[in-house]
């Protein structure tokens, strides 16, 4: 990715539209890369100036004497073409088109837009935009403010992505007020050309940036994002990537004809491409912030290298000199997934030893109000050797005997003998400034709130259990394609996309799932013919394309156990599916035999353009939709997706044992899941299904579909 240089890096700039009025985008943009100290070589090129801003112009591009990296285009799109022309004949390695009016307003400026990208490709060179803020790289060696923001931002080893122009100028005002450094800073606009993906790639090849924050709005790349960003996050050199979706929403489509579709909105795929990537997704710009500067914590190793602080288990250490907060701290540790650390007889005898006898020992650790800096050191000394911690937080409230600097001098001296992160809260502002600048000047994380620290604390700890993730064995799996793909041809032949349990169960039964026998009855007399020969009980359900929820239609009878419990059942069922819809075309009765007790999950699909299959679990039954207990990943699936899925609901916990209920064979779910994941990547005319309910039996003993619906649609081209 090294040809994004001349974009990040560049050593000679043309601003291309650059303007002698005060106030106009050309004008501003190529001020704020003089008057922000660019190390390069700057020229302004408009055909009816001498000069800008005191630098001599030049009519084109082409008539710079000299090579040039990067040329910013502030022109109208008309204009622009012909100015990307001539960059590319002068030879320019890197474009950023800052001015709009190209595809965000379709017609002329979405053809021209489409031009100008395929000349760049054809010609080698990279494009940021159109429609975007620009580029920035405050680092002291390029000095580079190539936007129309007039902030140019302390150097700093955080870079940041985003879509938005607007939100980039805010983030920036946000930054100075906390004193936050970038490393790059970049606004991408319409993505022609370069897009998040890009930029991520280079920036985990940047030396300068420890992390990457993101404002998405819509990724245009599914599974080749996903596979990119596992070996950004989680490789052999890990960059943390923690990103904010704009437009967060739990709604789903309007009318679906699944429950996976009524439950997969577009906040399911971005949830799935984040879980599945290592990204950790953050819900405001404050967290975005708070999040990066735990995870731009470093210390040096015994090797004298730097090593990114992350705790290896969530185990946490309070130490606070006021009740009030440790208890808020206490709290929210809780809610992030955290847990209270419990102590060694050698740490509470250590405490004990160093503490007043006012002071606890247990955690929180409270040092009592008038604690001095030495009795915070050594509460904090003597819970950090603790093997049963994990990390530690230090609150500190101002006092009138409290010392803020020498505390602060006495956490960054134990911090640089640990190799657990150790994240501070020195609240207030006047009181505690000096003590908070020395803790940001030593790369120590501190917030003005306990709450804000739990939160980044929790969230660093969510990326370690992501880098010491399992990868497991793929299963060794059989499918039967050519049976599956049958039944879909067949069907999609006759015009038939909504398959019910017949041919759902067919399909299903290739991919390994245990399918219960069943028939199709179009007579009580069938009925009890098909019974009696699989064994009762029986379950009969109506068979219809207009009804799709039996159970709302009373098209459901359980537990008929016999001949004239069949009879009636059948009839009543009838009567029933035309009281619910009288123009329903009835299909028949479908006779099942009874499945063998189990819990009740569910198993889904929705197909996404661009991304592909969604695959949902969750809680299941008639009640999926009420407590929406489920979990999405991206297919294709592998084993360590399925267990996250599996264990990733709160019905997980029924699952596992409840309260003397026998565990569940959660192993053949995490197969099962895999296996559904190899039937949609297998057949793409399958656009949604639902399994529901799959019933999970005891440890060992499987599960058995009990109900499920296909939705097809043709192949691409029929």
């Amino acid at each position: 990715m090294k040809d994004l240089d001349a974009i990040f890096s560049p050593t000679a700039v043309a601003v291309v539209g650059a303007s002698t009025t005060t106030g106009k985008v050309g004008h501003d943009i190529f001020v704020n890369i003089l008057r922000g100290g660019f190390t390069g070589t700057l020229y302004p090129v408009n055909p009816k100036a001498k000069a800008v801003a005191g630098v001599r112009a030049y009519p084109s591009v082409t008539e710079i004497p000299d090579e040039i990296d990067l040329a910013m285009i502030i022109l109208p799109p008309h204009l622009a073409k012909a100015a990307v022309a001539s960059a590319i004949e002068k030879g320019v390695r890197g474009l950023v088109i800052v001015s709009a009016g190209f595809k965000e307003v379709g017609g002329e400026g979405l053809a021209i837009e489409n031009e100008i990208v395929a000349m760049c490709r054809k010609a080698g060179v990279r494009l940021v935009g159109p429609n975007c803020l620009g580029v920035i790289n405050p680092l002291p060696d390029v000095a580079l403010n190539a936007s129309f923001s007039r902030r140019m931002p302390k150097p700093g080893n955080i870079s940041f992505i985003s879509q938005s122009g607007a939100l980039c100028t805010a983030v920036l005002d946000f930054a100075t007020d906390k004193e936050f450094g970038f490393s790059k800073f970049i606004s991408i606009g319409n993505k022609a050309d370069v897009d998040e993906l890009d930029l991520l790639r280079y920036l985990h090849g940047d030396p300068d940036t420890e992390v990457i924050m993101m404002y998405v709005e819509e990724l245009q790349r599914g599974p080749e994002f996903v596979a990119a960003l596992k070996e950004i996050t989680g490789g052999d050199r890990p960059t943390p990537v923690l990103a904010i979706k704009s437009g967060r929403t739990s709604a789903g489509a309007a009318a679906a004809a699944s429950h996976t579709g009524s439950l997969a909105g577009s906040e399911a795929v971005y949830d799935a491409i984040f879980a599945q990537s290592g990204i950790i997704r953050v819900d405001s710009i404050d967290e975005l912030f708070d999040f990066g500067i735990a995870f731009a914590y470093k210390n040096e190793n015994a090797l004298g290298k730097l090593r990114r602080k992350v705790p290896q288990g969530n185990r946490v250490a309070i130490v606070t000199n006021a009740g009030g907060p440790g208890i808020v701290a206490t709290d929210m540790t809780v809610s992030s997934g955290l847990e209270l650390a419990k102590f060694h007889e050698d740490t509470i005898e250590a405490l004990t030893s160093h503490l007043p006898a006012t002071a606890n020992v247990n955690n929180p650790v409270d040092v009592i109000g008038d604690a001095a800096h030495d009795r915070y050191e050594n509460a904090l000394a003597a819970v950090i050797k603790d093997e049963g911690v994990d990390g530690a937080m230090v609150i500190l409230t101002p006092q009138s005997m409290t010392n803020a600097m020498g505390t602060a001098e006495a956490i960054v001296r134990i911090a640089r003998r640990s190799h657990k992160p150790i994240l501070c809260c020195f609240m207030g502002i006047i009181d505690v400034s000096a003590g908070v600048k020395y803790l940001q000047e030593n790369g120590v994380p501190v917030y003005r709130f306990p709450e804000n620290a739990a939160k980044a604390f929790g969230a660093v700890y969510r990326y370690s259990k992501w880098l010491n993730r399992q990868d497991l064995a793929p299963y060794r799996t059989q499918h039967d394609k050519a049976a599956a793909a049958a039944v879909i041809q067949a069907s999609v032949k006759a015009g038939k996309f909504y398959l019910g349990e017949l041919e759902g169960l067919a399909i299903l039964r290739a991919y390994g799932f245990t399918t219960l026998p069943t028939e199709l009855a179009t007579s009580a007399d069938e009925a009890i013919q098909a019974a009696e020969t699989m064994g009762y009980p029986v379950v009969l359900k109506i068979v219809s394309p207009q009804i799709i929820h039996k159970s709302d239609a009373g098209g459901v009878k359980v537990g008929m156990a016999d001949r004239t419990a069949v009879a009636a059942a059948f009839d009543e069922i009838l009567s029933n599916a035309k009281a619910y819809d009288s123009a329903a075309e009835i299909t028949g009765v479908l006779v099942q035999k009874m499945a063998p007790k189990g819990q009740e999950v569910i198993f889904g699909m929705m197909r996404y353009p661009v991304y592909g299959p969604l695959l949902m679990f969750g809680s299941g039954g008639v009640f999926v939709e009420v407590f929406k207990d489920v979990a999405f990943r991206l297919a294709p699936l592998l084993r360590e997706d399925a267990r996250f899925m599996v264990r990733g609901i709160k019905g997980h916990a029924l699952l596992n044992g409840f309260r003397g209920m026998p565990k569940a064979d959660t192993a053949a779910l995490e197969k099962l899941l895999v296996c559904l994941s190899d039937l949609v990547r297998d057949h793409p005319e399958i656009k949604e299904l639902d399994i529901n309910p799959l019933l999970v039996h005891a440890k060992g003993e499987g599960a058995t579909v009990a109900d499920v619906r296909f939705l097809l649609e043709a192949p691409a081209g029929d």
